[in-house]
């Protein structure tokens, strides 16, 4: 049986609800004084799985499932709370491609200092530069600051860095949800030409398309937990079928009981005109 090269026992990390600090005058303007929800959260725990040498796996579920935070733990981004993760080999990690970047610094000086973020020696990025830029298609502008770039642009440099790595594990969370037409076609041609040469893959995705282009095994997270570790057919089902079931319906908040009215007092007779009261017969009796 091969090797695993990723293996996670009992994984689990949590979170501060809030930042622990004073809100400035304009937070608690826009939160109209009203105090944060405090304490913590886990969102992620008691995962547990082992990804073989060369499979490719694909991870679904919801938005803030854990799907995301999954990966950066397997990176070494985060640090767990609970449990272990186990990595045999370096990473190539395709999250936040324009992580690392300084935007006061040029494109080339970022490609350098990206890369050698990641291991690479400044010969190894003289050889590959040519290459890099222009699978980015920033030649024209490598030597221009970065915050000059676009959004498109500064995710194709980092891109074109991250895929020189010859690091066994790829993880790829939305990667290929952005950019156009063009670079996605040489994103799937790079990541299959990775899996081609004996590469790992975990690919996070809501694109069923690219997760079955790419991948055969599935992992699928709800709020936290693993509900399904098997094929990504099955995955899939299980995501489609929690997606696709009707939302329970809310719960109306119970009536207040209204009090009971108070009953009017009777009237009582205005007195006939001319007609003096008993009390006051009885006063005038006295004074006789």
């Amino acid at each position: 049986m091969a090797e695993p090269i990723i293996e996670a026992r009992g994984l689990g990390i949590k979170f501060a609800r809030t930042r622990r600090r004073k809100l400035s005058v304009r937070e608690l303007f826009i939160s109209g004084g009203k105090k944060r929800p405090s304490g913590e959260f886990w969102p992620l725990r008691d995962i547990s799985f082992d990804v073989l040498r060369g499979e490719a796996v694909g991870v679904v579920g919801r938005n803030g499932t854990g799907k995301s935070t999954l990966l950066k733990l397997i990176a070494g981004v985060l640090i767990p709370d609970e449990g272990t993760v186990t990595v045999k080999g370096k990473v190539a990690p395709l999250l936040e491609l324009r992580a690392g970047f300084n935007e006061e610094l040029t494109g080339r000086e970022n490609v350098y200092l990206l890369a050698s973020l990641h291991g690479m020696k400044n010969s190894e990025i003289d050889k590959r530069f040519d290459e890099i830029i222009d699978f980015a298609e920033v030649r024209d502008f490598i030597d221009m600051p970065l915050r000059h770039y676009s959004s498109g642009m500064k995710v194709r440099l980092g891109f074109a860095v991250i895929a020189q790595l010859d690091h066994p594990v790829l993880l790829v969370d939305e990667v290929l949800a952005v950019g156009d037409k063009e670079f996605k076609k040489k994103c799937y041609a790079t990541i299959e030409k990775m899996l081609a040469n004996g590469r790992t893959l975990l690919l996070v995705s809501h694109n069923e398309r690219d997760l079955e282009r790419f991948c055969t095994r599935g992992l699928y997270i709800r709020e936290g937990k693993m509900i399904v570790d098997g094929t990504l057919t099955e995955a899939m089902d299980a995501y489609n079928a929690d997606t696709d079931a009707p939302a329970p319906p809310k719960k109306k908040p119970a009536a207040k009981k209204k009090p009971p009215a108070k009953k009017p007092a009777p009237p009582q007779d205005d007195p006939e005109p001319g007609a003096a009261t008993e009390a006051e017969s009885a006063g005038s009796a006295s004074k006789k």
